[in-house]
């Protein structure tokens, strides 16, 4: 239950960032930063505390290498779909929202990857250990 925590939490992150409908950062600061600085700059700051959480805890336990390597196995995933004809890649809208999930996924992966590895290995991490 706690991955998917961790999932939703970083779909929702990047969903409200960028996503192909009016209702993202994106859109909204862009269209608003000249009444509205202060509130765009208060929540591009919120968004950036969010990714910085995230990125860091990503690249902490599986960095660039597991990254890359989990986006790969999402992108092959992605191709078997397309190819065995389960989904479609002519809406650039629901490619957004696939590129959003599983960009959402390696973040996820990557957060929740040191919980996993301890229940597989029994081993803690340094920041587990207490002094």
């Amino acid at each position: 239950m706690g991955f998917i925590i961790r999932w939703i939490f970083a779909f929702v992150l990047l969903a409200a960032t960028y996503n192909p409908t009016q209702w993202n950062y994106v859109s909204w600061s862009m269209a608003n930063y000249e009444t509205s600085l202060s509130l765009t700059v208060l929540f591009g700051l919120i968004l950036l505390v969010g990714y910085i959480i995230y990125l860091r805890a990503t690249l902490r336990s599986i960095g660039i290498f597991g990254m890359v390597l989990v986006l790969a196995v999402v992108g092959t995933l992605l191709w078997v779909l397309f190819d065995q004809g389960i989904i479609s890649l002519d809406n650039p809208t629901i490619n957004t929202w696939i590129a959003i999930v599983a960009l959402s996924v390696v973040l996820a992966i990557g957060l929740s990857w040191s919980i996993v590895r301890r229940r597989l290995s029994g081993q803690a991490d340094m920041d587990d250990v207490d002094e």
